[in-house]
């Protein structure tokens, strides 16, 4: 039987003396061979990947990875399926307090004027992302939601009008390339409705969107898609811009997504007799694996696949040791990685396997790897023929304890989450992420668990971002302040070429949130001044009774109104939250977890105050 199996192999070197080693190439993605009497090489120079075969991608899967090794906002390089045929793509990382998105873009992201023409009685355009189609499928398919924004602004220009006939404007969203779609933003797929349809809130109650009221005046119909099977928005056909009178703006914002389901898929073990079980690895000539684990034993089986007499296996041999062993033929070989730190310390270690024709490496964390060459004469085929084991085997008395977390093979996934809902002694998902992840929480920032991942809050520090590490504050002498001068909406657009003025001019804006931290042993003292163009304003400040007041003029015939909050001893040197929110004619403030509010309050038609304190903005 051994005999016979070895004939069906290639052993490497047993070639005759006219045949080329780079034919076929043993070089991956588009990695150059060349040779000499003995063996080959692969340049892997602008490929981006590497190794020996350039078979490993140098580039993390999503933002999400780069968040987690401590990177914030900005643009990166990602693998959507590492070793796998899909290229790697710049994207931008965008990482916030509470999500880390993908931002992708295309070529107009701009809110743009619809030009009515004689010629046409419909405007179509087209989006082009920056993105190929392989890799923006990979990207909707691996993120746990994704949103694009769509937005019409009009007067006298209607999307739908009535639920029956054709509809004056659609779009085009999904795979490419595409299916019509008859809902706008906000709403639900199939419903010819705008948001304001679905929330029974439109200006005109016989119309389900705001535009088909058909007034003569600008409004709009502005939400998000989020049906990851519709999307991206690819594109869009306005056709009731003919009319005199008709004007139309339109935006489709970049594809955004959040969230790795890849990455953050797990399984506990928590008996040393479970496993989880695959059908057969498939890594004749390459194999990489690579997997984060975290765990209070000494040793365990992380993964094991047999053949007749090949097999690959990987497995925590001490609290300080990882080992890589297979036989492809030629005999068992190991490859060590000795960390000299403990693993067993219950935080996520990170460990990366490959195996090619010319070497074996395997890395844990960031120490250094240890790379070991293949045998120059000898077979090079991996042949398995049983289930893959994950935690442990039928035939082993010790398997692994604790978390296995993104398992992925040659590119792919392992879905441990759904065969652990099926498995005994095996459950999905792993809690625990701050023992990890928590140093990367910076000024005094606190790490709160979330079931997949982590996140920081910045409230009781003067610093904000996904890591509290951007300044927000300001120390002030008691004669010293900072003034901004922010412009109305409809001001900052008459510089605008692409953007009409009246588009604006007809918004009522109803409301302001403010929002800010003060720490002081000054009273009475002045926190906050907002005035607005129309010679209305705010004061916040701590009165001569160390109690915080807010008064507010919004109507120039009326007087001055106060409201104070009860809260005692505000100038004690400790840090305070203010949370001040207008919507209409209801005014509420927060201060530190106690709530007032005053209602009515009297207000001009627009009396939006335009400035944004800390992560705050006027809608």
């Amino acid at each position: 039987m051994k005999e016979n199996r070895q004939d069906n192999r290639e052993v490497k070197g047993a070639r005759g003396c006219n045949t080329t080693r780079c034919s076929p190439s043993h070089c991956k993605h588009g990695g150059r061979c060349t040779q000499s009497w003995s063996t080959f090489h692969c340049n892997c120079s602008n490929s981006g990947y590497r190794g020996a075969t350039c078979h490993s991608s140098k580039f993390e899967q999503s933002c999400e990875i780069y968040k987690h090794k401590g990177n914030t906002s900005g643009h990166f390089y990602i693998d959507v399926d590492g070793s796998g045929p899909i290229k790697p793509q710049l994207v931008y990382c965008n990482m916030t307090e509470d999500q880390t998105w993908i931002v992708i873009q295309h070529n107009n992201t701009e809110l743009t004027t619809v030009q009515a023409s004689p010629d046409t009685n419909q405007h179509f355009v087209n989006f082009h992302y920056q993105s190929e189609e392989k890799q923006l499928s990979a990207i909707i398919s691996q993120s746990e939601h994704c949103e694009q924004e769509l937005s019409y602004h009009c007067r006298r220009s209607r999307l739908f009008n009535t639920l029956d006939g054709a509809p004056f404007s659609w779009w085009v969203g999904g795979p490419d390339p595409g299916q019509i779609q008859n809902y706008w933003g906000g709403a639900v797929p199939g419903s010819r409705q705008c948001m304001c349809g679905l929330q029974d809130n439109c200006l005109d109650s016989s119309f389900y969107c705001n535009c088909d009221a058909d007034y003569d005046l600008w409004t709009d119909d502005s939400g998000l898609v989020t049906h990851k099977e519709i999307l991206p928005v690819r594109s869009l056909l306005l056709g009731d811009i003919h009319r005199p009178g008709s004007e139309a703006a339109y935006r489709v914002g970049p594809l955004r997504c959040h969230g790795d389901q890849n990455f953050w898929n797990a399984a506990f073990f928590d008996k040393e007799t479970s496993y989880l079980h695959f059908p057969t690895f498939h890594g004749e000539l390459n194999a990489d694996i690579s997997f984060l684990f975290k765990t209070t034993s000494s040793s365990g089986l992380f993964l094991e696949n047999l053949g007749i007499k090949d097999f690959i296996r990987i497995e925590l041999s001490s609290s300080t040791e990882v080992v890589f062993s297979f036989d492809v033929g030629n005999g068992p070989l190991e490859v060590k990685v000795k960390t000299g730190l403990p693993l067993n310390d219950n935080r996520w270690h990170r460990v990366q396997a490959e195996r090619n024709v010319k070497e074996a490496s395997l890395r844990v964390d960031d120490f250094p790897a240890t790379i070991q060459e293949a045998p120059s004469d000898g077979f090079i085929h991996l042949q398995l023929n049983s289930q893959l084991f994950i935690g442990g085997t039928a035939s082993r008395l010790k398997g692994f304890l604790g978390c296995i977390r993104s398992l992925q093979l040659n590119g792919i996934t392992l879905n441990l989450e759904e065969r652990a809902r099926i498995t005994p002694g095996v459950r999905p998902g792993c809690p625990g992420h701050c023992s990890s992840y928590a140093a990367l929480c910076q000024n005094q920032g606190r790490c709160v668990e979330k079931a997949n991942g982590f996140s920081c809050d910045c409230s009781q520090s003067a610093h904000t971002g996904a890591f509290c590490h951007k300044e927000v504050s300001s120390s002030f002498e008691s004669t010293t302040s900072i003034t901004y001068i922010v412009k109305e909406l409809y001001e900052l657009s008459r510089n605008s070429s692409s953007l009409h003025s009246s588009i604006y001019s007809d918004i009522t804006l109803r409301g302001e949130d403010i929002s800010l931290s003060f720490r002081t042993s000054q009273s009475p003292a002045l926190l906050l001044y907002v005035s607005s163009f129309y010679r209305g304003y705010w004061i916040l400040l701590i009165n001569k009774h160390d109690e915080l007041e807010v008064r507010y003029k919004l109507h120039s015939n009326r007087d001055v109104e106060v409201l104070s909050s009860r809260v005692m001893n505000l100038a004690d040197g400790r840090l305070h939250t203010v949370t001040i929110r207008r919507q209409a004619d209801t005014l509420s403030v927060q201060v530190n977890t106690h709530t007032y509010t005053h209602l009515p309050i009297y207000l001009t038609g627009q009396s939006c105050f335009q400035i944004c304190w800390q992560l705050s903005c006027c809608h």
